[in-house]
C-alpha cells in the first residue's frame, strides 16, 4: 500500500532525491518548500518551518490530499557560515531555529497521527559536520549535532508505539552548494575522504529509503553516516 510521506525542503538537492526515491517505491510523496517552485510530480506545499502555524497548515493540506503522514523526512535546513568572533547572535539563532527547532516542529506535528495509528517512520537529516565540527560553522554544527540527541530521545519515547526515529548524517555531497566551491577546495575535501570522492544525492536517498522501508523496521535511534568514511569513529 502507498504510504503518505512528507519530505521537508524537498524541492531541490538531497530533499528532492529523497522524494523521488520514495515515490519510485510507490509512496505518495508531498514536499515542503520555502521559496521557488515545487518540483513536478509531487504535492508541493509552501511552508517556512520556523513558523508553527505554517507547519500546521502544511500538514493539514497533506492530510487532506493523501492522509495522515506515515513517513516524515526532516530535511529542510540553512547555513549562515561565519567565524565565531564575527558571527551575529541572529546568524546563530536563526540557523538553530530552522535546522533543529524546525525539525522539532514538524516531528511534533507528525507524531499525532503516528501515535494514533501506532506506526510511523521519522528520519532526521543531520550532517557529518554535526559529528566532526567545522571551523566557521559553529551554528550549523550545533544545530546538526542537536538532531542526534533529539532523534535518540524520540526513539526511546516513541518506540513503544512502533515509531522508529533515525538520523542520517551526509558528508560532502554533490549539490549546487558544493558545485560552487573552487576546484582547489573540492580537491582538498576529497583528500580527507577515504573513498576519495564526493557522494551523490542518491546515496542519501537510498539510505533514507532503507530506513523508511521494511528493511529498517528494527532500526531506531541510529545515526548513519553517509560520508565516504570522513567521520568514522563518531
Amino acid at each position: 500500500m502507498s504510504r503518505s510521506v512528507l519530505v521537508t525542503g524537498g524541492n531541490r538537492g538531497i530533499g528532492l532525491a529523497i522524494a523521488r526515491e520514495l515515490a519510485a517505491g510507490g509512496d505518495n510523496v508531498a514536499v515542503t518548500y520555502r521559496s521557488g517552485e515545487p518540483p513536478e510530480g509531487f504535492l508541493g506545499v509552501r511552508c517556512d518551518i520556523t513558523d508553527s502555524a505554517q507547519v500546521d497548515a502544511a500538514f493539514k493540506e497533506v492530510e487532506e490530499a493523501q492522509g495522515p503522514v506515515e513517513v516524515l523526512v526532516a530535511n529542510a535546513g540553512v547555513t549562515k557560515d561565519q567565524l565565531l568572533a564575527l558571527m551575529s547572535e541572529e546568524d546563530f539563532s536563526s540557523v538553530v531555529d530552522t535546522n533543529l527547532t524546525g525539525s522539532f516542529r514538524v516531528a511534533k506535528r507528525a507524531v499525532r497521527g503516528m501515535m494514533r495509528k501506532r506506526s510511523g517512520r521519522i528520519v532526521l537529516i543531520s550532517s557529518v559536520v554535526g559529528l566532526l565540527g567545522s571551523g566557521g560553522q559553529a551554528n550549523y554544527a550545533a544545530s546538526k549535532a542537536g538532531l542526534v540527541g533529539f532523534g535518540r530521545s524520540l526513539a526511546r519515547e516513541l518506540g513503544s508505539r512502533n515509531i522508529t526515529v533515525n538520523v542520517v548524517a551526509p558528508g560532502f555531497i554533490e549539490t549546487d552548494m558544493t558545485a560552487a566551491l573552487s576546484e582547489e577546495r573540492q580537491a582538498e575535501i576529497k583528500k580527507n575522504v577515504p573513498l576519495g570522492r564526493l557522494g551523490s544525492t542518491d546515496d542519501i536517498a537510498k539510505t533514507v529509503s532503507f530506513l523508511a522501508g521494511p528493511g529498517g523496521g528494527y532500526v531506531t535511534g541510529a545515526v548513519i553516516p553517509v560520508d565516504g568514511g570522513l567521520g568514522m569513529g563518531h
